[in-house]
């Protein structure tokens, strides 16, 4: 959730699906599930997710425990500021505070866990966790200077991001992913830490290009005096 009155920009590929099914949950969740309660459901998502990535150094298929967090964490996540819209019950700077503090710690939680899993190298895991927080970084700025609260960029957005996470673990479930290597500089790759540097290089480079545009329009508004 953004402030109330920044303008809310979802153009992701799901968004139209999602929205329709977000309000018929919200419209069935029980009086006692806050949003508060599922903003805290979303962390436990993102702890079960790590838990399952690092359990998978025991057998691959705690990976599903993994992907199971990761629904978890998109169902507190995405639902508890649509339950409070439905509601009439928001409250936008508490929201907003509650929301987004959390969300930097989950994000964190579940890269940290990606990198102790076999799937990918520690220093990639961090490499995606930096890109995604340096694009929050940029939402939260465009909050405040434009107004705008930019949910999305392009067609990817969080669930997007989690629903590639899952992909990437069935696969690695049921092929020989984790048997491909490439040795570069006498540094060992697999196919997972290839995945994720090029998620990295997505994240930074629609931060880099949101970055230019903006800049261009920030310089005609507030022009050198």
């Amino acid at each position: 959730m953004g402030k109330e009155s920044s303008v809310r920009i979802q153009t992701s590929l799901l968004n139209n699906v999602e929205k329709k099914l977000l309000v018929w949950l919200a419209n069935r969740q029980p009086k006692w599930v806050t949003s508060d309660f599922l903003t805290y459901v979303g962390l436990l998502g993102a702890v079960l997710c790590a838990v399952g990535f690092i359990l998978s150094n025991i057998h691959i298929e705690f990976l599903w425990l993994s992907s199971f967090g990761l629904v978890v964490n998109w169902y507190g996540d995405s639902l508890d500021g649509t339950v409070a819209r439905v509601r009439k019950a928001s409250r936008p700077q508490y929201g907003f505070f509650i929301d987004h503090s959390l969300d930097s710690i989950t994000v964190t939680i579940m890269c940290v866990g990606a990198g102790l899993s076999p799937m990918f190298r520690f220093d990639v895991a961090l490499l995606v966790l930096t890109g995604y927080l340096v694009l929050s970084i940029y939402t939260y700025i465009c909050t405040i200077v434009k107004n705008e609260f930019r949910l999305t960029y392009g067609k990817f957005g969080p669930t997007e991001f989690r629903l590639l996470i899952i992909i990437i673990n069935t696969i690695f479930i049921y092929t020989h992913w984790q048997n491909l290597n490439f040795h570069l500089k006498n540094q060992t790759f697999g196919i997972c830490d290839i995945s994720g540097i090029i998620i990295a290089a997505c994240l930074f480079i629609m931060w880099f290009c949101q970055f230019v545009k903006d800049r261009k329009i920030f310089s005609k508004s507030d022009p050198l005096k």
